[in-house]
């Protein structure tokens, strides 16, 4: 089991900017397919955006594409995702995900990620 520790969420005006970070746990971060998620109150958790084991390949949700971009510095076992625009749809706790290692491909279920995050909370006022 891989130890997951999500960093920089926070309280941000509509339009603001946050980005988060994800710290792994692992001597082989690089081997895994990676994932952000997120979670509202009263709703589903939902696939946010994704990369493969070396960054060749990543996907997003619909709601969020050319507003987020997700990376990972495999030199630091560590996953980003960069949020701009921010809306107040976005507001919701953010989980970290790892799953194994597809190059090429990034699946968007839940049930791909055997490690998880403890989350962080984004909240966007507007």
């Amino acid at each position: 089991q891989v130890r997951l520790v999500e960093s920089g969420g926070g309280l941000v005006q509509a339009g603001g900017s946050l980005r988060l970070s994800c710290l792994a746990f692992t001597r082989t971060f690089s081997i895994y397919n990676l994932a952000w998620f997120r979670q509202a109150p009263g709703k589903e958790r939902e696939f946010v955006a994704g990369i493969d084991w070396d960054g060749g390949k990543t996907n997003a949700a619909v709601s969020v594409k050319g507003r987020f971009t997700v990376s990972r510095d495999n030199a630091k076992n560590t996953l980003y995702l960069q949020m701009n625009s921010l809306k107040s749809e976005d507001t919701a706790a953010y989980y970290c995900a790892l799953g194994p290692g597809s190059p090429g491909v990034v699946t968007t279920t839940t049930d791909y990620y055997t490690d998880w995050g403890q989350g962080t909370q984004v909240t966007v006022s507007s």
